[in-house]
Order: C-alpha cells, then structure tokens, then sequence
C-alpha cells in the first residue's frame, strides 16, 4: 500500500562487446566459457442515441470511420461527463461529440483542447506531483482504507448506470502452465545462459545468479505458454543457439565510466523510516550495487565474476550480464496470479508478451482479489509514508516524505492501481523477490518494473486470482 511522487532521474550508457552474429555453436561455447574466466463510416450514430447527429472522436483526435458493433464497445460517461466508448481492456475507442461540420481539423483541436494526455493518463504525473492517496491540501488527514474484496467487474466512468464494464476474456489461467522440464547438473555458466535468454525473451527470471529456482522454472513454463514450444534448460547447445539469434552472448565486458563511479550513493540505506526521510536521495549504496541492477545481476555474482575488482574505479573493464534491450509491447491486460507469485502481461489479442516474477501481498496485508485498472504510471517516484492508511513501520506514528531513488519502498517505478494505496512497483532487494512478502502490492524488480511500465497505459486491466 503506497503512494509515490514522480521526479526525474537520468541513467548512463551501456557499452558492450558480445559478439552477435557469425558465431559457430562451437566458437560460442568457446567464448562464453572464456567469459566466464574472472575479470472500419459514419452517418451519425443513432444506434445508440435516439438524437443522432453526432460524431466519433479517437482520442487522437481523428474521427472513427467506422462504427464498433454492441459487441465490441461498452457505452459509459467519462469524469467530464462525455459518451465514450471503451473497448473490453478500458481503452477509450471515441468519445462522442456533436457533428456541427467543422470537419477533422475542428475534432483534432477539440481534442487537443479536451482530451489532454492528462485526462488520457498518458501522461505521468507531474513532477513532484503524489500519486497516491494522502491528499496535498492542508492538515486534512484521509480516513483509514478499509481491505475488502474487490469487484470482478470495474465500474462505468461516472455514476450513471448506463453499461457496467464486464470484459469477455478467455481465461489465460484455465489451461495449466506446461511444467518445466526438471534442470539436471548444469554449471553456473549454463543456468546463467538459461536465465540471459528468457530475461531478453520478457519471461523474467528475476536477478540473473547462474542459480536454478522457482523463479527460472516460473519463467519457463510461461515462455512455453506463451510460445508453444519447449525449453529444455539441460540442452545448453540449443539455449545458445537461440541466444545467437536474440543478443549474442550472454556475458559481455563493460568499462566502468567516471559517471558511474561519481553516483550519487549514500552510505548506507537505514531501516528506519523516519531515518530513511532524512536522506536526500534514497541512492544506491555503491557502483557494484548500481552495476548489478542495471545488468540485472545479483551483486554477489557481480563481485564472483569480477573477483578483487575495486568497481569505484573509472576506466576498469569488467564482465557483466549482457540482457539486452528491454521488452516491447503494449499491454492491455495483467493478471497477478498469488498462488503463482507472478505477473502475467497479455496484449490486445489476449497473447501473453510477458511474465515477471512478482511479491504479492501477505497473510498480515493481503493483496485484493477482483479486478482494478491501472490509473497512472510514475517513474523515480517519491515516497509518502502514512500510518494511517499504510502499515505501521517501527515506532512511526507520523507522516513522512521520503525521496525518490532505488532504494525507496517502492523502488524506480509506482503503477498505481484504482484501488487506493495499492500498485505495482519496483524494489530495493530484487534478490527476494517471489521469496518474501510485501504489503499488499505488487512488487519487481526494478528492472522488471520499468519494463512493464512502459508497455502499459492508464485503463489496463489487473486481475488478482488465487
């Protein structure tokens, strides 16, 4: 249960060296080993309105040249009390303006006049702007949020009862995952591969260690869902092959730059909130702390690659993850499945695109159950601490603002949900992720977290099941 406020906060360039085409299997093998040495027109639209003489407005600002059947749209009003139509994922297909003849270029201004990346929620939240609950005007403390089962359908856009939003999904669950096939007495550098292949594909296994766990094997039974096909992680010929084709090797070296030595870090990262509200900035603790999230490493495997490595030192050329670009996409629905402790991500068509290994919730601030949409989306978010709505941290019986960085309670990125204090959001410890408890959110990585992010958009679906 939180609520953030989004900043700015830049990153560095990557450089890398893995070689990407033109390797035989057998060079491949070669190398990785080396690597891991140490260092549809419109008439009006009286179907639905007995007045009729209306247009079709796309949030683009072009009018709709065709006219969605029954069956494809729901009918609601949105908070400035327009018609819209909205498609089963909640996405805004037209809104419903008078035809008074101005034509296409009158709807576009008309749009960019009313339907602002503001009311679109394209937009994130401006800076310093929260994005949660605790209000910012005066004294006026927000009435305690009670827990309760969550809706299986959300509501229309205002109070006017004009069409309840119920999507049709075919239920991605109701076929089981296809099980893994069990790992057996494979190396680090193989697991590693294993894990480098299925983080480019979007099928996180959470921090990358050269270790097998429930998070790999999670990884690989929603790539095989989603793929059709089978992974065998003991044929490490075949991961490598596919590695050839999406990124090359999965190690690469990296030189450390005088940016990524400078930081800003902070000595050390205090339990205490209050403590925590005193820093500047909720920074990294160190440059082998920031170079293992940004390759999607665990540090202790950073510093086992690169053993007696003093990171701190610009110009210093050491081995790293090479997990290539981030997953593309647009989301149009989420599933948190709990028992899976998983975050599933479908597109438009209802494919899975990708799959992340998730914290949710806990026996003392279980997450909800039902349907919720996301309303927003903020990155390098700050941190509001209120007892009074969120859990009770240590002896903190106050209010506290804490700052943006990776290190806050909710990491680099807050995907607020329409149930108030609840999101999806990063991390400060991605090693425990899928093997802890949060406080009723969702949590990823980091990495993972920013990853959704940008494939998502204001009116996605998020389906909590059992």
């Amino acid at each position: 249960m939180y609520r953030a406020r989004e900043t700015t906060r830049k990153t560095g360039s990557i450089v890398t060296s893995a070689p990407r085409i033109g390797l035989s299997l057998v060079t491949a093998l070669g190398l990785f080993a080396a690597e891991f040495a140490p260092a549809h027109a419109q008439e009006g639209y009286g179907g639905y309105w007995s007045d009729g003489d209306v247009m079709l407005v796309t949030p683009e600002g072009d009018i709709l040249d065709y006219m969605p059947g029954r069956d494809e749209v729901q009918v609601m009003r949105d908070r400035r009390g327009r018609t819209v139509l909205v498609d089963p994922w909640g996405n805004i297909v037209a809104t419903v303006v008078p035809n008074d003849g101005y034509g296409a270029a009158r709807r576009r201004e008309y749009d960019a006049e009313s339907y602002s990346d503001r009311d679109r929620g394209y937009g994130y939240s401006e800076p310093g702007e929260f994005t949660g609950t605790v209000p910012d005007y005066g004294d006026v403390t927000p009435a305690p949020v009670e827990r309760e089962e969550l809706p299986n359908s959300l509501p229309s856009l205002s109070g006017r009862e004009e069409a309840a939003y119920d999507p049709q999904y075919d239920d991605p669950l109701a076929q089981p995952m296809p099980p893994a096939i069990t790992l057996k007495g494979k190396s680090r550098a193989e697991i590693t591969a294993l894990q480098v292949f299925l983080d480019r594909e979007g099928f996180s296994p959470g921090v990358i260690d050269g270790k097998m766990g429930s998070n790999v094997t999670k990884a690989i039974e929603a790539w095989q869902q989603a793929t059709g096909e089978t992974l065998d992680p003991n044929n490490t010929e075949d991961t490598l092959e596919r590695l050839r084709f999406n990124g090359g090797l999965p190690i690469t070296s990296y030189t450390i730059t005088a940016a990524d030595a400078a930081g800003p870090y902070v000595a050390s990262i205090p339990e205490d909130y209050a403590h925590k509200a005193m820093l500047p900035h909720l920074s990294f603790t160190s440059t082998a702390e920031m170079l293992g999230e940004k390759f999607h490493m665990d540090e202790n495997y950073l510093r086992e690659l690169n053993p007696g490595v003093d990171f701190s030192i610009p110009g210093t050329t050491i081995k790293v993850i090479n997990p290539g670009p981030n997953k593309a996409g647009k989301v149009m629905r989420i599933v948190a499945d709990k028992g899976r402790k998983q975050v599933l991500a479908y597109d438009e068509a209802g494919k899975l695109i990708a799959a992340y290994p998730a914290t949710i919730g806990s026996a003392d601030t279980p997450s909800p159950s039902g349907t919720v949409a996301v309303e927003r989306i903020a990155f390098d978010p700050g941190y509001t601490y209120n007892p009074k709505i969120n859990f009770r941290q240590g002896a903190n019986d106050k209010i506290l603002q804490l700052q943006p960085g990776p290190n806050g309670p909710v990491g680099t990125v807050w995907i607020a949900l329409s149930k108030p204090t609840y999101g999806i959001h990063g991390t400060p410890d991605p090693s425990k992720i899928g093997k802890t408890q949060s406080h009723g959110c969702i949590r990823l990585t980091n990495w993972d977290a920013t990853e959704l992010g940008k494939m998502v958009s204001p009116g996605v679906t998020v389906e909590f099941v059992d």
